[in-house]
């Protein structure tokens, strides 16, 4: 489960203080949750392959609302990891030999991320993608991005925040590799330290990624007030600086700012941006993005609404409801 290790204290800009009532919090998400479902589903009917857009945010969303009175079937988690460990499976000798799928390390680490969630345990697959993450271009200082699809797959900081991440968690205390996965890390570290942002994507994995990789307090504290300073008026994030506000945006941002920056979902920024997304959302529960990245793949219909536009709002729905969901009481207890 992801959790919040550090508080950092961030000042809200010049926004009205809004008080968005916790039931209507509580039913965006439980609305939002069966578009998400039947995406997530949808897609592991249809295809072979494993899709951050279908399954990594949605799964993101399923995560942070388990445990809040939310209703989940047994086999949604366990369904959707078996989904991706059998593509992990087919593909396992092309891992262990470096060479990956389409995607990359945006897709093998998302993959990885996807399986965390849904509380998958280490096995030959998730130990070859970790291979594959080691092996992959290791005289880099940190991972790149092999595809152009803004915004999920097209930032290096993504890519290195994903890497990090599932070397950290997959990676196996006796591993021989520990030394190497430790060097990669910090070498990856330095990076994050020295290399500007220049959007939202960049400016959420960013933190992510300081956080993960054991960055300094006031280093990740800097990053999230970065973030943070870039929320607009109406309470929301836009994609690129000087553009609308959107789900995805938000979404990401929210998170990025309550697990990796420790920004408490009561806090008025936090706050201002829920109630963006609750006058965002749409009557079937999902959110509108529309898409800039140039379509390669098929067109196929997997359940969730907006058609050609479908796996950018899938994935900004997923951010959305994650957000939303950290605000619900868990255990009687604010999270």
């Amino acid at each position: 489960m992801l959790s919040t290790l550090l508080l950092i204290t961030i000042p809200l800009p010049n926004l009205a203080p809004p008080n968005p009532n916790p039931k209507d919090v509580r039913a965006a998400v439980e609305v939002a949750l069966t578009p998400l479902k039947k995406g997530a589903t949808g897609h592991a009917d249809q295809k072979t392959c494993f899709a951050c857009h279908n399954q990594a945010l949605p799964m993101l969303a399923f995560n942070a609302a388990n445990g809040r009175g939310f209703t989940f079937a047994p086999a949604l988690f366990k369904g959707q990891a078996d989904h991706i460990s059998g593509f992990l499976e087919t593909n396992r000798k092309r891992f262990r030999d470096g060479i990956g799928t389409g995607g990359a390390v945006d897709s093998a680490g998302y993959a990885l991320f996807t399986l965390e969630l849904a509380g998958h345990k280490p096995d030959e697959n998730t130990a070859a993608v970790v291979e594959f993450l080691l092996k992959t271009q290791p005289d880099r200082d940190h991972w790149r991005t092999s595809g152009n699809r803004p915004p999920s797959e097209a930032s290096d900081f993504s890519a290195t925040y994903l890497a990090i991440r599932a070397l950290n968690f997959w990676g196996p205390p006796a591993n021989a590799d520990k030394a190497k996965i430790a060097k990669r890390v910090e070498t990856a570290r330095t990076w994050l330290l020295k290399t500007p942002a220049k959007d939202t994507e960049d400016r959420v994995f960013r933190l992510l990624a300081l956080k993960e990789s054991g960055a300094e307090t006031k280093e990740v504290a800097a990053a999230a007030w970065e973030l943070q300073q870039k929320q607009r008026s109406d309470g929301g994030w836009s994609q690129l600086d000087g553009g609308r506000s959107d789900a995805y945006a938000t979404g990401a941002a929210l998170v990025a700012l309550h697990l990796g920056g420790g920004l408490q979902t009561n806090s008025p920024a936090y706050r201002a941006g829920l109630s963006h997304l609750l006058k965002t959302q749409r009557a079937d529960g999902t959110w509108f993005v529309k898409s800039r990245s140039k379509p390669f793949q098929p067109y196929y219909e997997s359940g969730f609404p907006h058609e050609k536009d479908q796996f950018i709002a899938i994935a900004a729905s997923g951010w959305a409801t994650a957000a939303l969901a950290f605000a619900v009481e868990k255990q009687g207890k604010p999270d």
